[in-house]
């Protein structure tokens, strides 16, 4: 047992305290101050000489110079294991309802209790037999947890050595401190292996055999973002745009609905009503892939804006460590960051409680590291065994006022892969999901053909310069072909582009409906040459069009309902059509 190491508090300010430590002292190290019967958990951000500087993720009210800090020999950490999923945390990876039902409603300072308990137990099944070499993260056996076999794995830090199984706990129950196995590593040291291991959030889970460069497309079922700006498994991407523009309800829509396993939600110091729509939401909503709870496949992270700003720092970490861990199982995780501008905010409060060199808008010149940091943790792996994992970052940041050219907006561009940039404009015209497809990309390939996609946002671009233009010489002034242009892109607009969350069947789109539906109008609406006399009967016909579109929209793919609609809007556009340019509609 190390001998304990006590330090002194010389300062305080806000959620910053200076200590004198007379002995060593880790980086990232984990510490309590002892504040009467409270032990109020801390950890070191900065080290100089004897004096190491720490972030406090508890309120500091009260605290005086000259009070004992203990120092624990451990890394900041979160306990991985079987009991993670449909669980709520606060960024210290305490269990947010049994909290509650402990102490109250209002959270107690220096309350901690442990995230998966050690005394339920868990049908084990071995997988591995005595005498096998293996690496570290490859499986032992398995438990059942919810609808996912959730593999036992030989303890990540051991990575680098060739293990010796020396013996395996046969099938069974098994709680989480009970060793279900012994590994012998080169130097002929024995090794336990638990249900449960222990690991520091702010080092990336590597026991894989290689990283891959992520391709394979992400189905988020949302339109704009699959056929246009798409993103892949084991990408990165971000949602700016200003408050009230839709992010936490794309956030949820994405959560619900993208082709992933597990879905980890990290509530990073958003404010409370949104916080808690999520979590009474959640456990109502019934997954439409499984028809079980959606809870039974999501891990939870919740720091608001009202608890301290230094938690918003771990909760990002513990989320994406959670994430890794079932990326090590060979599943697909969607981490979702709401919103990264919050920790972003409570890094530049430390850092001017440090009294550092301010860089841009005083945010710490370290900011961009600490963003790319955060998502190079995103990645497609291939395991020991052959099998591919994936954690996909999506992050939303709200930049004050909407403005893009802010520092945490910029940072984040320079790493991620996609940017879905919501604007006020689309979201005050109720065009939801708001993103702007004019200024939003990805540089991901999709399941629609580039051309189709080049050809779809040459339109968009077009339709906008004539809207831009007619608001100047009006709609008198403008040429019919630009004008039928203009319309072009506002059907695509409203047909496409938008979804209707509250319809059961527009809300998500199949990537088979999207190709369908996007290759029908690039053949018929897009390419096609119509005939009009006048602007008029133009308006008129895709006014009806953009109707029979939105009813088809609301219609079960490929039901006969759904092939009767296909008639009707095929017959309406081959009326209109150029007599000489006829075409065979799709």
């Amino acid at each position: 047992m190390p001998e304990k190491r006590l330090g002194q508090i010389t300062r305080i300010s806000g959620n910053m305290v200076a200590v004198d430590v007379p002995g060593f002292v880790v980086q990232n190290e984990v510490a309590y101050i002892m504040h009467g019967p409270e032990r109020l958990k801390a950890e070191v951000i900065r080290v100089r000489g004897k004096n190491a500087e720490l972030q406090v993720y508890e309120s500091t009210v009260g605290l005086k110079v000259g009070e004992q800090v203990e120092f624990s020999n451990e890394l900041l950490s979160v306990e991985l294991g079987p009991g993670l999923l449909g669980q709520i945390f606060d960024g210290l990876q305490n269990p947010l309802p049994q909290l509650a039902e402990k102490y109250g409603f209002f959270l107690k300072r220096g309350v901690y209790l442990e995230a998966l308990p050690d005394e339920s137990k868990w049908e084990f099944t071995p997988l591995a037999k005595k005498g096998t070499r293996l690496l570290a993260g490859e499986k032992l056996g398995l438990v059942q947890e919810k609808i996912f076999q959730h593999f036992i794995m030989a303890p990540f830090h051991l990575q680098g050595n060739v293990l010796e199984l020396q013996s395996i706990a046969g099938k069974g129950k098994y709680n989480l401190k009970q060793p279900i196995a012994q590994l012998k590593d080169e130097n002929g040291k024995l090794h336990p292996a638990f249900l449960q291991q222990v690991w520091p959030v702010k080092l990336p889970i590597s026991a894989y055999a290689e990283k891959l460069k992520p391709t394979q497309a992400l189905v988020t079922r949302m339109r704009t973002i699959d056929s246009l700006f798409p993103v892949v498994r084991g990408g990165t991407y971000c949602i700016p745009g200003p408050f009230g523009a839709g992010k936490t309800v794309l956030q949820q829509l994405t959560s619900r609905h993208a082709e992933v396993d597990i879905v980890v939600i990290a509530a990073c110091g958003e404010r409370a009503g949104e916080v808690v729509e999520t979590l009474r939401t959640f456990p109502q909503i019934i997954d439409p892939r499984t028809k079980k709870p959606l809870s039974e496949r999501t891990v939870i992270i919740c720091n608001t804006s009202s608890m301290p700003v230094a938690a918003r720092e771990s909760s990002v970490y513990t989320a994406v460590t959670i994430a890794e861990y079932y990326r090590q199982m060979g599943l697909n995780v969607l981490l979702l960051a709401d919103s990264t501008s919050r920790w972003a905010q409570a890094m530049r409060e430390m850092s001017g409680r440090l009294e550092e060199i301010p860089g841009e808008e005083a945010f710490p010149a370290y900011l961009e590291s600490r963003i790319a940091s955060f998502y190079e943790r995103a990645g497609s792996v291939r395991l020991h065994d052959g099998s591919i994992g994936s954690v996909t970052i999506g992050g939303t940041v709200s930049p004050a006022g909407g403005n893009f050219e802010e520092p945490v907006t910029q940072a984040t561009l320079k790493v991620v892969g996609a940017f879905h940039g919501l604007s006020r404009e689309r979201s005050d015209a109720r065009r939801y999901p708001a993103i702007d497809p004019l200024i939003s990309w990805s540089k991901y390939p999709g399941f629609i053909e580039q051309q189709q996609v080049t050809s779809a946002q040459q339109i968009l671009r077009k339709s906008h310069e004539v809207a831009q233009m007619m608001k100047v010489v009006g709609e008198e002034g403008t040429a019919l072909p630009d004008y039928i242009d203009y319309l072009k892109g506002e059907f695509f607009d409203f047909v496409y582009l938008q979804q209707n969350a509250f319809d059961q069947v527009d809300e998500a789109s199949s990537e088979e409906r999207q190709k369908f539906i996007f290759n029908f109008i690039n053949q018929n609406v897009f390419t096609a040459e119509f005939e009009f006399t006048d602007k008029e009967q133009a308006l008129h016909f895709f006014q009806k069009l953009r109707q029979l579109f939105r009813s088809w929209n609301s219609l079960e793919y490929k039901s006969k309902k759904f092939q009767e609609e296909q008639n009707v809007i095929s017959a309406l556009i081959k009326e209109n059509l150029k007599q000489k340019k006829e075409k065979v509609l799709a």
